[in-house]
């Protein structure tokens, strides 16, 4: 690698640091309890933990129809 390419190599690394230096950072507990209330207030809308009512799934069994 030459002179000039080592240099231009290094520079791109010192602006990529210092755009990751300026980023604001949350704390591990902070976001882990932002993200237990907000699944908490979403719960009720979440179909996975109330299910869903046979009459809007759509991936229910079809209706046997048969006459008599």
């Amino acid at each position: 690698m030459s002179g000039t390419a080592n240099v231009s190599a290094m520079k791109k690394v010192v602006q990529q640091l210092r755009v990751e230096a300026g980023i604001n950072r949350v704390k591990v507990s902070q976001a882990a309890a932002d993200l237990k209330q907000f699944c908490m207030q979403n719960a009720q809308h979440d179909p996975l933990l109330t299910g869903i009512s046979s009459s809007t799934n759509p991936f229910r069994p079809p209706k046997v129809c048969s006459f008599l």
